[in-house]
């Protein structure tokens, strides 16, 4: 049995399945965890929905910002943007049913030593808080009034965590951290302007993931979402801050990475497989 964590998919169907095909993917004996962004931007989203639904429990998947907006696109509380390409789900006929399953995918997953997220994890937060407040969102999803949740969910304030915040800003801040969050102040104040690497970090800010004695340090993060990492060279079987960025920019023309776990705590090798570009690169996703 061999444990894989994948980065944002973005509907790159056909380097997924190429992927698949690298390491060798059993769904009777493997299990893959893909961290997000499963959909848009790239040319197959319907296709990248159906491999993974029909994986079962083989594929663990979170959801990042671009899966949440297909949620608010297919509820009416978003329009298609200029560049997204995932409309093709709210078109097919099992379109409904692919909807459903993706509100039930996770906000974060803590299993096999590793938290994993899409993008991030505030200052403050432990791997339990994290969880915990993971699941509230879930809730949300999963709840009778998902158009309402989706209605509230946009928007950059608060741009800090307290434990007072209640109700939609509540909710709104936790979906930013998990999803959206690059940079932070060390007091865990995000800024959701830049999408630059780490040097690029703007005045006063740091990677969330370099923010001193957080919270969340003693245990590895697996995240996606920050493509331009990948142009400062990701780790070779060593991690960064005790974090392992995955999204290696495939729909920008980079590749698509999986991790594969090892036995001890924290180990991994990486494959990837070479990805031809969808988008012009901005640095971001």
């Amino acid at each position: 049995m061999s444990l894989y964590l994948i980065g944002d998919l973005q509907g790159c169907h056909t380097p997924f399945q190429r992927l698949l095909q690298a390491i060798d993917f059993s769904a009777s004996r493997d299990t893959l965890y893909a961290l997000g962004d499963l959909v848009n931007r790239g040319p197959d989203s319907l296709g990248v929905l159906r491999s993974l639904a029909a994986l079962g429990d083989a594929a663990q998947c979170l959801l990042g910002n671009h899966d949440l907006h297909l949620l608010a696109m297919s509820e009416g509380v978003r329009q298609p943007a200029r560049k997204d390409t995932a409309q093709a789900v709210l078109l097919a006929p099992d379109g409904l049913a692919l909807i459903d399953w993706l509100r039930h995918r996770a906000m974060a997953i803590h299993a096999h030593g590793w938290l994993m997220v899409h993008a991030g994890v505030l200052p403050q937060w432990s791997v339990v808080q994290t969880m915990a407040l993971a699941s509230e969102v879930e809730q949300a999803l999963r709840g009778p009034d998902l158009k309402g949740f989706l209605s509230a969910m946009y928007g950059n304030a608060p741009a800090q965590w307290h434990d007072g915040l209640q109700g939609a800003d509540r909710l709104r801040v936790i979906v930013n951290a998990l999803t959206r969050l690059r940079f932070c102040t060390g007091q865990g104040e995000m800024e959701f302007t830049s999408s630059e690497g780490v040097s690029g970090a703007p005045a006063g800010h740091l990677p969330w993931f370099a923010v001193a004695n957080r919270a969340s340090a003693a245990t590895p993060i697996a995240f996606g979402h920050w493509s331009s990492l990948a142009a400062e060279a990701l780790p070779a079987g060593s991690l960064r801050h005790n974090t392992l960025p995955l999204d290696t920019g495939c729909v920008w023309g980079g590749c698509l990475t999986a991790a594969r776990l090892g036995e001890m705590p924290g180990s991994f090798e990486l494959v990837q497989v070479k990805c031809a570009p969808v988008l012009k690169p901005d640095n971001g996703t």
